[in-house]
């Protein structure tokens, strides 16, 4: 593999290497497995839906939370 020196490149060269190695992935999603705990995380969230426990907040508001 060659030695993509990434702590020289600039940002939008990393941006754009990012972006081909995502294209590349996902080609082939079934190849792409997800960590055991993202099916736990999925769990506890599925479960707070049901039982009517789970808060929802807008992009908006979610945007606003994340700026403080």
């Amino acid at each position: 593999m060659t030695n993509l020196k990434l702590d020289q490149m600039p940002l939008p060269d990393k941006l754009a290497v990012m972006e081909q190695l995502w294209a590349s992935i996902s080609q082939k999603p079934q190849n792409v497995l997800s960590p055991r705990w993202h099916r736990e995380v999925l769990a506890v969230r599925r479960k707070k839906m049901t039982e009517g426990k789970a808060k929802f907040v807008s992009l908006a508001e979610l945007h606003r939370q994340l700026a403080r």
